[in-house]
């Protein structure tokens, strides 16, 4: 089925996928869960939304075990999107082989932390790295920390998205928060805090739709496009993940200077059906 036509829209939209979790061709993650037919549905559902998305980015574990097999995989689940798609790793990535395997996505730099800033119409997107290599929980040293300073003072002018894979927050999901971002929250809050400009802070790492206060202004979590992680908030509550409905989340800047966030389902469902009939609503 061909996309449908594009309305006009003065809004820039940012889609948002997270929590991939690409394994090789065949290879299931968990020994359960074949994760790539999930991403090629979400690309699907993102190619067909009404208003194209200007760019798209995916915030961390791209990857189940950072492999160069995985990472190809990956490239060609993705090769349908025709606009800029903006990596970032999680804990489950190598920041190494993730440059290696992506060469001509030069905003990832050579060395250390994969940190950028780049433009998505008039907003600016600021990925900043929360990984630590070889760990499930992430970190914000006073050395990324300083980075992301620097780069806000630059873009004092312009409304900023912010994206990280460790949500800076408590999400009351034990097992997840113990591999949470376990320094420099409080920090990054402080820091975002005299930054009005920046509008959101968007995260992966939680495979759930989750939001909270956050320095004055939103930080949010997505779903994965395959698997969620279950919602249970007991503090003991068993590591485990189920087959909720998947999706991502389609961050809009309208013309007026509001950001909007979604959550999209992912897949194709029965509808549209007009609510009215010639304009008389239907009994």
């Amino acid at each position: 089925m061909p996309p449908p036509e594009r309305s006009l829209t003065m809004n820039t939209l940012l889609a948002q996928l997270s929590d991939l979790h690409i394994r090789e061709p065949g290879r299931l993650a968990y020994g359960r869960l074949d994760t790539a037919p999930y991403l090629a549905q979400a690309v699907q559902t993102l190619l067909h939304l009404p208003q194209a998305p200007q760019a798209v980015v995916i915030t961390g574990d791209l990857t189940d075990f950072g492999r160069a097999a995985e990472y190809t995989h990956l490239a060609e689940l993705l090769a349908p999107l025709p606009m800029p798609v903006y990596l970032m790793p999680g804990n489950h990535d190598d920041r190494d082989q993730l440059r290696q395997s992506f060469p001509q996505h030069r905003y990832l730099g050579t060395e250390g932390f994969v940190q950028y800033s780049v433009p998505v119409g008039p907003l600016q997107l600021i990925a900043l790295d929360t990984v630590v290599p070889g760990a499930s929980h992430g970190t914000l040293c006073p050395q990324r920390l300083a980075w992301l300073a620097d780069e806000l003072e630059r873009q004092r002018e312009h409304p900023v998205i912010l994206a990280l894979h460790h949500p800076p927050f408590q999400t009351l999901i034990g097992h997840m928060d113990r591999i949470g971002l376990l320094q420099g929250a409080a920090e990054l809050e402080a820091l975002v805090a005299r930054h009005p400009q920046v509008q959101r802070v968007i995260c992966g790492h939680l495979h759930r739709s989750i939001q909270v206060r956050f320095g004055g202004t939103l930080a949010q979590t997505v779903p994965s496009p395959a698997h969620q992680v279950c919602l249970d908030l007991a503090p003991d509550a068993a590591s485990a993940w189920t087959l909720e409905p998947p999706g991502f989340g389609l961050h809009a800047w309208s013309d007026a200077g509001v950001l909007v966030s979604h959550t999209v389902a992912c897949g194709s469902h029965p509808g549209p059906y007009p609510f009215h009939d010639g304009g008389q609503l239907i009994d």
